[in-house]
């Protein structure tokens, strides 16, 4: 049989696999997110996301000393607020001596060169644990978003390099980056989660902050899954209202999203390799069904194919043990 080309000849071996790959995982590639409690020496191992953590600060400074030491340059911050703490305010999320204030100054003098993001969104500090303040049953915009800036700006000034408003609230990128100019942060970035959907995989994520909506859903701020050309318009509007850096969250479930958003922009696109999407693997592995190792690289490769310059994921140790 003569054939005029033979695919399988660059298939041969591990080697020539190797030499001809189009994608590449690298230690730069991972944001990781970190979860952190008051306390002092507390590791709470979160029970939807095995494995993975909720620790108080004096733990989180060695965890991000170890992160940097492997080569892993960013972490995206989240902070669990006391009850006692939350209102439909959410003043405690500009507290300038708060959870989050406290460990953006602190991971800042553990690691100084650790590029520290911080999530934006009022959650968990909220009584209702919606994103936004709470009016006659509804989440309103334009308060909500005066109270972003505010939180951006006390995370610019505790020294956070980059905020990160998972909100899905309209016109905070624009109102976010005009509060960091006339406060002279004009060197602290903006990652906006500009495609974030309503999605069932969230619930982990929840379970590790206790930032469940106390009623109804989050369908009318976050996207309906079932659409796609509005993710492009979201991303846009966010990078022409001056977004550094734009995401899709989740990633598995929207890795047509991840690549339509990488073809319309031209500013670096991330993906949240969210807790569901963890747990899921996690399960599938202690079942025996999949291997774990194999499962990791080939979600996190399949969401840097789509288009991803940056990953968020609570893979990202495990994958940097495994590509090293």
């Amino acid at each position: 049989m003569y054939l005029q080309r033979r695919n399988r000849i660059t298939r041969k071996s591990d080697t020539i696999r190797s030499l001809v790959s189009e994608t590449h995982l690298t230690p730069n590639d991972f944001i990781v997110p970190l979860f952190i409690d008051e306390g002092e020496n507390i590791k709470t191992e979160i029970t939807s996301m095995p494995g993975y953590y909720r620790n108080s600060l004096d733990v989180t400074e060695k965890e991000v000393k170890e992160l940097w030491s492997m080569g892993l340059k960013s972490v995206l911050l989240f902070v669990k607020s006391k009850d006692e703490l939350k209102d439909n305010t959410g003043k405690e999320a500009w507290n300038k001596d708060g959870l989050m204030q406290r460990s953006i100054r602190a991971i800042k003098a553990a690691v100084p060169e650790m590029y520290v993001m911080t999530d934006v969104a009022l959650d968990p500090y909220s009584s209702y644990g919606h994103d936004g303040i709470v009016k006659d049953g509804q989440i309103v915009n334009d308060e909500t978003v005066e109270a972003l800036v505010k939180m951006s700006i006390s995370h610019a000034e505790a020294g956070a390099d980059m905020v990160a408003p998972s909100d899905m609230m309209d016109g905070r990128i624009g109102a976010i980056r005009k509060g960091l100019e006339e406060n002279n942060f004009i060197n602290v970035g903006i990652m906006s989660y500009s495609a974030k959907y309503a999605s069932c995989f969230y619930g982990p994520f929840r379970d590790a902050l206790d930032s469940a909506p106390g009623f109804g859903d989050k369908k009318t701020y976050q996207m309906d899954y079932s659409n796609r050309i509005e993710a492009v318009k979201e991303t846009l509007m966010d990078v022409e209202e001056g977004a550094d850096i734009v995401m899709v969250k989740p990633a598995l479930s929207y890795l047509d999203i991840i690549r339509d958003v990488k073809n319309a922009v031209n500013v670096p696109v991330s993906a949240y390799n969210i807790s569901g999407e963890y747990a899921m693997i996690k399960a599938a592995a202690a079942k025996g069904w999949i291997n774990e190792d194999k499962a990791i690289l080939e979600v996190l490769t399949s969401i840097k194919r789509a288009g991803a310059d940056l990953i968020a994921t609570y893979f990202a140790k495990d994958a940097v043990r495994l590509i090293s």
